[in-house]
């Protein structure tokens, strides 16, 4: 199997803006996360995470549906209120995950999609278990009741540590 390319950071981070100018008129938020967000040296894919405006697919394609379905899709279907996650390529080669989040739980998806991957699983997904509640659909479920984590700083409080700013979260 051929090795996935790397990407110095200023390259995938001159990329990410590009990317993310494009993506913001269709949005009401929009973020860089993952390791680009961590300023990592060294890059392996764009993540964005992002809270559409409404939008269609098919015939007539509008809003995000727009710019995304541009680039090359490696999986993920555009539909409006359904999709949550979609893979494409650039053009200048690099892979993008584009991860979908609503006003509700925003603070939680960018928190996770910031990652590093171990981070998100040993510190946040076991700090939000050891605190009873458990992840569902993009949000945290606890006897029933769903809590809505707009900000990650919430997030940070529920699971009872201090806010960690995205560049030290790496493990």
């Amino acid at each position: 199997m051929e090795k996935e390319k790397r990407w110095k950071y200023a390259e995938a981070n001159a990329i990410a803006l590009n990317v993310l100018e494009q993506l913001r008129p269709h949005c009401y938020r929009v973020e860089i996360a993952g390791s680009i967000r961590r300023k990592k040296a060294d890059v392996g894919d764009i993540e964005i995470v992002a809270i559409p405006k409404p939008y269609s697919t098919g015939l007539f394609e509008s809003g995000i549906a727009t710019v995304v379905n541009n680039w090359e899709k490696i999986k993920g279907e555009l539909e409006y209120g359904k999709t949550k996650y979609t893979q494409r390529i650039l053009p200048e080669g690099i892979k993008l995950d584009l991860f979908f989040a609503e006003d509700g739980n925003w603070g939680q998806i960018l928190a996770i999609r910031t990652g590093s991957a171990d981070y998100s699983h040993s510190v946040l997904a076991k700090g939000w278990m050891r605190q009873g509640f458990k992840s569902e659909g993009g949000y945290l479920f606890k006897e029933g009741e769903r809590y809505e984590i707009k900000k990650e700083e919430d997030l940070f409080e529920m699971i009872g540590i201090p806010f960690i700013e995205a560049e030290k979260r790496n493990l």
